[in-house]
């Protein structure tokens, strides 16, 4: 029979000491929703006791709401062996899952706590008992585990049957420094495993040396149940072991499964994307911007003539499709698949004619999007590019106090319109301006979903300003990226916006 591995994500709890991170209590809301909805994981640990009244604050509004749901045991706090002060916080906070973090290697006992063994484990029988008597259930973390073990395996030892005796049934494995090798974890998780059959191990590894997955695999080979993740990787130095990594490589890599929608990976690593601030990689494996865009022209010939680059990790299984990027490498079947996109054909002519400006283009450096297609035909094809919407003018109005205030004016159709609205900032209230227009046309406004500005550096405030706006069209099921340059944020953005309104009037007069 194939084992489900439990996944406990600690985005919201270990997650959140990458550098730089806090997070809101509705952030943290929002996202353990996501996640255990959406995403189906197992457990979240959502936040550390006795952090901050607004830490107290998040676990009692995500505790409130899994309650309603009838899924609280899926939420945890990680807690400290202080006797009453830590289950206190918990029990105020509504949350029944506790974490508790114990030292398990001498030298943290020792020089950190300040501690034996024998005063330690005390301290976490004071602090067990009192969880136990207020229907708290006690999972133990064994922080800096993969040192003690090595170190003196006694400790290790001696300290966890002292676990046994109180009941505690989870038992965490920190590789807290992120030492270990895969073998060596292996060996010391299966140690631990058949020394204490009667207790349910799970691995915690960190990515310090980059091997944080391949960690975790073995951890479960040798018999652990269960692994803890982030999304993103997010965590102190090198982070965590990796939500998509560790799900994917796990269901096709091994005979062993989980519980995650595969589907919804992408979504939560954007999402965490935009509440940390913390851009991820283009490269990152299976969630990262270029994973399923192919490059070379060969690559998409082949794709074209028998799908002859596919393999299992198909992006469809991850919520998105594969691209084919247009630059210098770009071949004939790289060109016919975008233009497939944008609903037009070509004759071999005309076809050889945008492929020879493309190559030139990206000999230049520059990166050339799907839409930006619509461009480079109406220049070599000599005829004016055709525009449904026209820009003509906008305002905004800002005060020190109160929302901003836009009026913008729009040529639709050859007819000049427009419209005044206010929002939340100056392109929103832009933005909520041309809703008006374009819904008495019945034209339906992509969604905003990612908003980059990026200027040359040397902090010149008369340098260019490049806008980068990426949309989300559900009507036709896919995402696209327009940019704005001018020396101006708003301006820029604004024709980051008219690019868009061509595109979407373009696109759906292409689709019928």
């Amino acid at each position: 029979m194939t084992s489900i591995i439990t996944i406990m994500d600690t985005t919201l709890r270990d997650g959140e000491q990458t550098p730089g991170i806090a997070y809101t209590p509705s952030e943290k809301h929002h996202m353990c929703k996501f996640l255990l909805e959406e995403v189906g994981l197992d457990r979240v640990e959502v936040a550390s006791a006795r952090v901050s009244p607004g830490e107290q604050q998040a676990v009692k509004r995500i505790c409130e709401w899994a309650k309603n749901k009838n899924i609280l045991e899926k939420v945890e706090v990680l807690g400290f062996c202080d006797g009453k002060r830590t289950v206190d916080w918990m029990i105020e906070a509504g949350c029944i899952k506790l974490n508790l973090l114990t030292k398990g290697s001498r030298k943290h006992c020792e020089r950190q706590l300040g501690l034996s063994l024998e005063e330690h484990i005390d301290q976490v029988i004071k602090t067990v008992n009192y969880a136990h008597a207020n229907n708290i259930h006690v999972g133990v973390y064994l922080e800096d585990w993969s040192r003690g073990i090595q170190e003196d395996l006694d400790y290790v030892f001696n300290l966890v049957s002292a676990l046994q005796s109180l009941g505690i049934k989870k038992v965490y494995l920190a590789d807290t420094l992120g030492i270990l090798s895969p073998n060596l974890t292996f060996d010391l998780v299966q140690l631990m495993v058949q020394r204490f059959k009667d207790i349910s191990f799970e691995f915690h590894g960190h990515n310090d040396y980059g091997l944080a997955t391949a960690n975790a695999l073995k951890a479960i080979e040798a018999g652990a149940q269960g692994i803890h993740v982030s999304v993103n990787g997010m965590g102190e130095r090198a982070g965590n072991t990796s939500l998509a990594e560790i799900v994917v490589c796990m269901n096709d890599l091994t005979a062993f499964k989980n519980n995650i929608v595969e589907s919804k990976l992408s979504a939560i690593s954007e999402l965490v994307e935009t509440f940390s601030g913390k851009t991820i990689a283009s490269n990152t494996p299976f969630v990262g911007g270029d994973v399923f865009t192919q490059t070379a022209g060969i690559h998409a010939d082949g794709d074209a003539k028998g799908k002859l680059y596919e393999a299992n990790l198909m992006p469809e299984r991850f919520g998105r499709v594969r691209s084919y990027a247009l630059g210098k490498l770009a071949g004939k079947a790289s060109v016919d698949h975008n233009l497939k996109l944008l609903g037009i054909s070509l004759s071999d002519e005309n076809r050889s004619k945008l492929l020879e400006r493309i190559v030139e283009l990206g000999d230049k450096k520059q990166s050339i999007a799907t839409e930006d297609l619509l461009m480079i035909l109406s220049d070599i094809l000599k005829r004016p590019k055709e525009e449904s919407i026209k820009l003509n003018d906008f305002q905004v109005s800002i005060q020190s106090k109160g929302k901003p205030n836009a009026t913008v004016s729009l040529n639709i159709f050859g007819i000049d319109d427009q419209a005044s609205a206010g929002g939340d900032g100056g392109f929103d209230a832009l933005m909520n301006a041309i809703k008006i227009l374009t819904d008495k046309k019945g034209i339906t406004l992509p969604e905003l979903i990612d908003f980059k500005v990026r200027i040359p550096p040397g902090g010149k405030t008369e340098a260019l300003v490049e806008t980068l706006v990426k949309w989300e069209d559900t009507s036709i099921g896919r995402t696209f990226v327009t940019v704005g340059v001018d020396t101006d944020q708003l301006s820029a953005a604004m024709i980051a916006a008219e690019k868009m309104l061509n595109i979407i009037t373009s696109e759906h007069m292409n689709h019928g």
